[in-house]
């Protein structure tokens, strides 16, 4: 193995080895309980990314071995169901745009007892921030998910002069360092990004936490079957029907 994969797999190990560690230290359990609290009273994982990060959404919503009540929130929305025209998708200036934050957010019906999970590497993109802001002034508790190094590295971007971290009730550090590559190649160039690695594993540790805590309590955890097993399509519908429109789109 040359140089720079063996340097990457030891910058991978060395950030899911930490997050190991604030596991056994009880560091997630707190984003745990709040899930599981959400779950109990009939609540939906409103889980948000933009960029890259729209990978976290898609860990957590709607995959096989994942928690069945969850709901991603799309930017496209505004053009799938809002009024918005297709250019719009076009490069990555929507993820800055604050103005978009409310329009997506009135794309959907949320429950008192929902919980949103924000995802974003830097923290300060004004989508992000602006729905971070949106589902707080309305009364809904804020997971981030974010790399405290590069966040608090730069200055925000959204008009309230907040970060992601800053509005969140709980913060979970991805781990991610600034700029996410962390192989310096010569030249000013860097790769080997890991946020979306450490994000994944967050992912999964707060669901295997979230199913773990509803067992424990006696309760069935309502997990995804993949749909490739005999009897997946089955068991996934009749669980999906008690949420209906509630978790519709990518799930």
């Amino acid at each position: 193995m040359s140089a720079p994969l063996a340097d990457f797999a030891t910058e991978v190990r060395d950030r899911l080895d930490a997050l190991d560690q604030e596991v056994r230290a009880g560091g997630l359990d707190p984003a745990i309980e709040l899930i599981v609290s959400s779950m109990q009273r009939g609540g939906v994982v409103q889980v948000f990314g933009t960029g890259h990060s729209q990978a976290f959404a898609m860990e957590v919503a709607g995959r096989a071995g994942g928690l069945i009540p969850t709901h991603a929130i799309v930017l496209r929305d505004v053009v799938l169901r809002g009024n918005r025209d297709v250019s719009v998708l076009e490069g990555g200036t929507l993820e800055r745009d604050e103005s978009v934050a409310d329009e997506l957010y009135e794309l959907y019906s949320f429950d008192p007892a929902d919980v949103f999970m924000v995802a974003s590497n830097s923290g300060v993109n004004g989508s992000i921030v602006g729905l971070a802001l949106r589902a707080k002034a309305d009364g809904h508790p804020v997971i981030a998910v974010t790399s405290l190094e590069h966040t608090n590295a730069v200055s925000p971007k959204h008009s309230s002069g907040k970060r992601l971290s800053e509005i969140a009730d709980i913060v979970i550090d991805n781990r991610a360092p600034y700029g996410d590559a962390t192989i310096d190649l010569g030249d000013g160039l860097s790769a080997g990004a890991v946020s979306s690695i450490t994000a994944a594993y967050i992912a999964q540790l707060l669901t295997l936490g979230t199913a773990q805590r509803l067992r424990d309590a006696g309760e069935i955890p309502p997990l995804y079957i993949s749909a490739n097993v005999p009897g997946g399509d089955e068991h996934n519908d009749a669980l999906k029907a008690r949420y209906g429109e509630r978790i519709a789109g990518l799930t």
